[in-house]
């Protein structure tokens, strides 16, 4: 599948929604249940999400589009929410997240990129050059993938007490690569 624009923030778009009905209202040991050792719970990827709308994504369109490679991307913090985080309600996260994300859409929309835009490059601290358009459909698959991994780690919390459908039950077992 090609990268669309309006395919992609159709998917963007759903995002909050999909995560407040998750999560909104569930019992904190649905929220604070993980993986194991050095795994993220659900109330850790909702805090990471906010930290990504408020520094990765369209900070990083900004730099591709106003400087190119002449401006690298500011290093993004990949476990800042542990303490952005501390004091805020599983709830006060999805609407800030909710809240960031419309805002940050809007201001995608304003940027009305074309083709041409979407061919632009960055420069990554760790991979490198990168293209808008490789950034926005990371932006989508990033979404996608803690999707996923909140309910990988939320169908884990069950894994023994499902008995011997276990092995019908593929979300529950380590993924192999």
């Amino acid at each position: 599948m090609n990268f669309n624009l309006d395919e992609a923030t159709a998917v963007l778009s759903r995002t909050p929604s999909v995560l407040k009905a998750m999560l909104n209202g569930l019992p904190e040991s649905w929220l604070n249940g993980n993986e194991g050792p050095e795994t993220w719970n659900p109330y850790d990827v909702i805090g990471h999400l906010v930290h990504c709308e408020q520094a990765d994504w369209i900070m990083r369109a900004r730099v591709i589009l106003e400087h190119g490679e002449a401006r690298p991307f500011d290093p993004l913090d990949r476990f800042a929410q542990f303490e952005e985080s501390k004091g805020k309600t599983s709830g006060e996260l999805l609407d800030e997240f909710a809240a960031l994300r419309e805002r940050n859409l809007v201001t995608l929309r304003e940027m009305k990129i074309g083709a041409a835009e979407l061919e632009k490059t960055g420069q990554h601290p760790a991979l490198g050059r990168v293209k808008l358009k490789e950034l926005l459909s990371t932006w989508v698959a990033h979404d996608l993938d803690h999707i996923g991994q909140i309910a990988r780690t939320m169908a884990k919390q069950y894994a023994i007490e499902v008995g011997p459908w276990q092995a019908y039950v593929s979300i529950i077992h380590d993924r192999k690569k």
